[in-house]
């Protein structure tokens, strides 16, 4: 589903900033919130199991669950009260200190540390920063390192990660590829915590705005995603075509790293790994734990691109996805990373990926891609967040982007 859109967030970074990571209110009064509600999702746990011992429960069958009355009910509705009290005071303090002039309270610094762990949380949890409207929410932004060129490289990050996690090992394939191609690399960030669809919903808006703005002509636009990030390209693709938007007619070129175009098994299984606590009235409480998975985790369960492919429910085991094709005219390629060696490294892929899923093999006709192999690469020996600094991943998107 779309935002109201708005005019896209730009930054210029040359260079990182220092690795401080200071607290700032916003942060504090994020921090807080989170904290109460972490109290009250705990103690409804143990309310529950507590429910469910005292009724003495069979063992297995699922059955509503009773959280325990009485004076222990009263216990912990008192300690969910009480947290909730403490929590709305310090945020009203916070509030007031938030509201000072310029200068007067603590502000908070970007820092590379303070914005790893941001993206780390909001891939966890940020469709709920979202919804409760906590500042610790991350919104989209386009980071433009270089001055404006008629090519434009955008780069898409994976989960839990920001534009400095294209950074590793003292390599980063967009600077890389900018100084070879004489291009500007443009960083996306954006929470990853947000269903894949809503993120390129707002990424398509607000693309279009920006390539409107261009100081110069735009000649060609290229795409490199990383992991999901490549998941949201492609909807973004998708849905700006849908809307008639301009920017997908600039677009010549996209680049898979690890994407799991046909889902990723670690997310399979712990949906199912979620089922199995609900059949024992023991175990179901626990359940609540297996939730704390945001939408944007839960879309990589199938590989989900449209906001029909979620609306069914969260936790759908089967795929029932709408299938999307790889655009037309767009040429697209694929690399998979391969940790194993003979068959092994098909499923086992980069640790996180199967080398199918990352190029795009399904057995369904309809949900497979069709990359011809002239198109895909797989990596020998290289580990998911090491498709980032690989020498041989950088020679293959020299070799396409060129």
């Amino acid at each position: 589903m779309g935002l109201a859109r708005r005019e896209p967030a730009i930054t210029s970074s040359p260079a990182p900033r220092p690795a401080a990571f200071p607290v700032g209110i916003a942060d504090a009064r994020g921090a807080v919130r989170l904290a109460v509600a972490g109290i009250h999702g705990v103690t409804r746990i143990a309310q529950g199991l507590h429910g469910s011992i005292a009724g003495l429960a069979p063992p297995l069958g699922r059955r509503r669950e009773r959280p325990v009355g009485g004076l222990s009910g009263f216990v912990y509705d008192a300690v969910r009260a009480g947290s909730s009290v403490v929590g709305s005071t310090l945020d009203a303090v916070l509030a007031g200190l938030q509201a000072l002039p310029a200068g007067a309270g603590p502000a908070a610094q970007e820092s590379p540390a303070r914005r790893a762990f941001l993206s780390a949380l909001n891939g966890v949890v940020g469709d709920y920063l979202v919804r409760t409207g906590n500042p610790l929410a991350v919104e989209m932004e386009f980071v433009v390192r270089g001055p404006a060129l008629p090519r434009v490289l955008l780069l898409v990050h994976g989960l839990c990660m920001d534009d400095l996690g294209w950074q590793r090992k003292g390599h980063d394939h967009g600077a890389a590829l900018a100084a070879a191609l004489g291009c500007t690399p443009v960083y996306v960030r954006y929470n990853s915590g947000r269903h894949v669809s809503e993120n390129a919903a707002e990424l398509s808006d607000q693309l279009d705005a920006l390539l409107g703005r261009w100081p110069v002509p735009v000649e060609s636009l290229a795409i490199v995603g990383l992991s999901m990030g490549g998941l949201v390209a492609r909807s973004a693709v998708r849905q700006g075509r849908d809307a008639g938007a301009a920017w997908p007619r600039h677009l010549r070129k996209m680049v898979f790293l690890g994407t799991p175009h046909e889902g990723a098994a670690l997310e399979r299984g712990g949906n199912w790994l979620h089922a199995v606590l609900g059949a024992s009235p023991y175990l179901a409480p626990f359940t609540r734990l297996g939730s704390v998975r945001s939408d944007g985790i839960t879309d990589l369960r199938h590989g989900n691109l449209l906001p029909g492919d979620w609306q069914g429910g969260r936790y759908r085991h089967a795929d029932t996805r709408t299938p999307v094709s790889l655009p037309r005219g767009v040429r697209c390629y694929a690399v998979a990373g391969a940790l194993g060696g003979g068959g092994a490294d098909q499923s086992i892929g980069d640790g996180l990926v199967s080398v199918d899923s990352a190029l795009g093999r399904h057995p369904r006709p309809s949900h497979d891609l069709r990359l011809p192999a002239s198109r895909t690469w797989v990596a020998r020996g290289v580990h998911h967040l090491d498709l980032l600094s690989d020498p041989g991943v950088y020679a293959r998107l020299l070799r396409w982007l060129r």
